[in-house]
C-alpha cells in the first residue's frame, strides 16, 4: 500500500499556519508527500525545505488572485498537488496548513486504509474534527463547526477538490465513503488576536468581499474573540508534535464556557445534539456507506 500526503501553503509565516506540524504529524504514514508553495513573500519555501524529508516533493505554483470567488483559489491550488501524486499512490491523505493528527490516532488510520484498500466502492474516509478556538484550552462545539470531513481518498485524477477546497467530489457527485475513528484536529482559529484580524482579513477577500477590503481600519483593530457563540473545555492532550508551539503561546483567551449565545432555536438544536449526538439539518458532502 503506498499513500502520498499533499496539501498547499502560501504565506505560511506571516498568517501564523503551523503547516510544519500539520505535514510531520502524518508524514509516518505517507510514502511521499506533495506540498504546492504558492507565491510567497515571507519565506514560506524556506520554511518547507527545513523539515528536511526525502519523502517532500515541493512544487512551486503562483496563485490566481483574480478568482475572488467562494475560495475556489483554494479548490484550484489543492488540485495542483493532487495532480502530482504518483500514479502508484493507493490512498491521497489531504491535510491543510492549520491542521494535525494526533499521534494516538496513526495506527487506526493505517489500518483503515489497509482494510479499505481493495475494496473499490469505498472513494474515501472521512475524519472527526474538534475545531480549537481563542486558544489550546477551548474547542468550538456549536453548529457553526463541521464535524466531519473527508481527508483521505483515492488516487483517482477525476476526483478533485471541491468550492473552497473543504471537501472533494467525482465527477461532480459526492464521494461514497467510510468513517474512520480518528480525528483531525483544527487550529486555524488559534492565533494572536492581531494575527488572526490579518487572516481573516485576507481570507475574506478570497470571497470578494469588498467591505473587508475597503476597510483597513479592521486590519490595526485586534480580532475580537468573544463573538463566537459556545465554546467547552478541551480536556485532553495535543498531539506531540504541537507541544513546542503551545509552550510560546503568548497571550490568553477569557471566557466562560457555560454562558451560550444562541438563539432560541438554536439553543433547543444543542440541546438535541448533546443529548442524542444528532444534528438536525446537517450538511454533509459526502455519502457514507
Amino acid at each position: 500500500m503506498k499513500v502520498t500526503g499533499f496539501t498547499f501553503i502560501r504565506n505560511a509565516i506571516k498568517f501564523d499556519y503551523p503547516v510544519v506540524e500539520s505535514i510531520t504529524s502524518i508524514l509516518p504514514l505517507c510514502d511521499e508527500f506533495i506540498v504546492a508553495v504558492g507565491n510567497s513573500d515571507d519565506g514560506t519555501r524556506q520554511l518547507i525545505e527545513q523539515i528536511n524529508s526525502p519523502k517532500i516533493r515541493i512544487i512551486d505554483t503562483l496563485w490566481d488572485d483574480s478568482l475572488r470567488e467562494g475560495g475556489q483559489v483554494l479548490a484550484v491550488e489543492t488540485n495542483k498537488a493532487l495532480d502530482a501524486i504518483s500514479n502508484d499512490t493507493d490512498w491521497a491523505f489531504y491535510i491543510q496548513g492549520d491542521e494535525v493528527v494526533h499521534e494516538q490516532y496513526l495506527t487506526e488510520i493505517r489500518k483503515s486504509m489497509e482494510q479499505w484498500k481493495d475494496n473499490t466502492e469505498v472513494e474515501g474516509l472521512v475524519f472527526n474534527y474538534l475545531h480549537f478556538y481563542g486558544s489550546y484550552d477551548f474547542i468550538g462545539d456549536s453548529r457553526r463547526w463541521y464535524r466531519r470531513e473527508v481527508r483521505i481518498i483515492r488516487n483517482n485524477k477525476r476526483i478533485r477538490s471541491y468550492r473552497d477546497a473543504q471537501g472533494f467530489r467525482l465527477d461532480g457527485r459526492k464521494l461514497k465513503v467510510k468513517c474512520i475513528d480518528a480525528c483531525i484536529y483544527h487550529y486555524g482559529w488559534v492565533k494572536t488576536p492581531e494575527k488572526q484580524q490579518l487572516k481573516q482579513h485576507h481570507f475574506n477577500r478570497l470571497w470578494d468581499n469588498q467591505e473587508w477590503d475597503n476597510n483597513q481600519k479592521l486590519i490595526k483593530e485586534p480580532f475580537d474573540y468573544t463573538q463566537t457563540d459556545s465554546v467547552a473545555w478541551f480536556k485532553e492532550t495535543h498531539p506531540q508534535v504541537l507541544q513546542e508551539r503551545i509552550k510560546k503561546m503568548n497571550w490568553k483567551f477569557d471566557v466562560d464556557p457555560t454562558q451560550k449565545k444562541f438563539s432560541l432555536k438554536f439553543r433547543f438544536l444543542h440541546w438535541i445534539e448533546e443529548k442524542t449526538g444528532w444534528r438536525i439539518g446537517e450538511y454533509r458532502n459526502y455519502t457514507i456507506i
